[in-house]
């Protein structure tokens, strides 16, 4: 402490302290120079007991964008695991469209998005696959004559279809995989969220195209039934994705780790 004393007063060319046998005090010098650093030195061990904070999940603000699909049938749960442990983080939702989300991203207004892959991310942005889900036609028992049987994806067309509006992930990705067989759906109805799709095809309005797995409960009761059609839409993944030079948070970090815990 002596040494760094000596030093001090070397680099600013005064004497800060006064030394005898009782301790040392402080010159007028000294006075005036502790009353002017003091400011700093508050905002600089303020600083230290934030990050502290921060470091040990006792303060913070996770944010994370992604669809309301997505919140209400993947989401939540993981949330209120997060929020049970630790509940002094406070967790922030951003639902803009992919392609907002991602200029938020960039912006470092969120700090990662979860996602229906596969989607075209900017080549600055880092992609994880999490949970493998499966879409398929749904209907209710109004085309129950349709039960156990595999319709030719093309002759999907003579039914009302239902599908999601153009702009959602779900949608551009049917309509990629019917591209690629040569097959252009034209649907009776488009919507703007998958709830709504689901709400039109259970009163028997037409046929539905969903995801699958936030379905069961719909499925199981048998107010609504799977259509198989060949050929079969592949599975796709929820995943999540950020900025590669983006040095992720402790708590975004444990967020993470938790969905990953359902990666398949």
């Amino acid at each position: 402490v002596s040494k760094s004393m000596k030093i001090l007063e070397e680099q600013l060319g005064c004497s800060l302290f006064i030394r005898n046998k009782y301790g040392v005090t402080l010159t007028e010098e000294g006075k005036d120079f502790y009353n002017n650093i003091k400011p700093a030195i508050e905002m600089i061990e303020h600083a230290e007991e934030t990050l502290k904070e921060t470091l040990n999940l006792s303060y913070g603000t996770l944010t994370i964008g992604i669809s309301n699909t997505l919140t209400r049938k993947y989401l939540l749960p993981y949330i209120k695991i997060f929020n049970e442990k630790y509940p002094q983080i406070k967790i922030k939702i951003s639902t803009s469209p992919t392609f907002e989300l991602i200029t938020q991203a960039r912006n470092g207004l969120i700090d990662f998005i979860i996602l229906n892959l596969p989607y075209e991310l900017p080549l600055d942005f880092k992609e994880i696959k999490l949970k493998k889900i499966h879409d398929c036609f749904i209907a209710s028992n109004k085309w129950s004559e349709l039960k156990n049987k595999i319709i030719p994806l093309k002759e999907m067309n003579n039914y009302p279809l239902i599908l999601i509006a153009k702009k959602s992930n779900t949608r551009t990705y049917l309509d990629n995989f019917c591209e690629k067989n040569n097959i252009i759906l034209t649907p009776e109805m488009e919507l703007e969220s998958h709830s709504l799709v689901t709400a039109f095809t259970k009163i028997g309005m037409g046929i539905g195209f969903a995801t699958k797995d936030f379905l069961s409960k719909d499925l199981k009761e048998g107010s609504l039934f799977e259509i198989k059609t060949n050929p079969d839409i592949p599975p796709r993944y929820i995943g999540i994705t950020y900025l590669k030079q983006k040095q992720l948070s402790k708590a975004s970090l444990i967020f993470l780790n938790l969905l990953s815990n359902t990666k398949n």
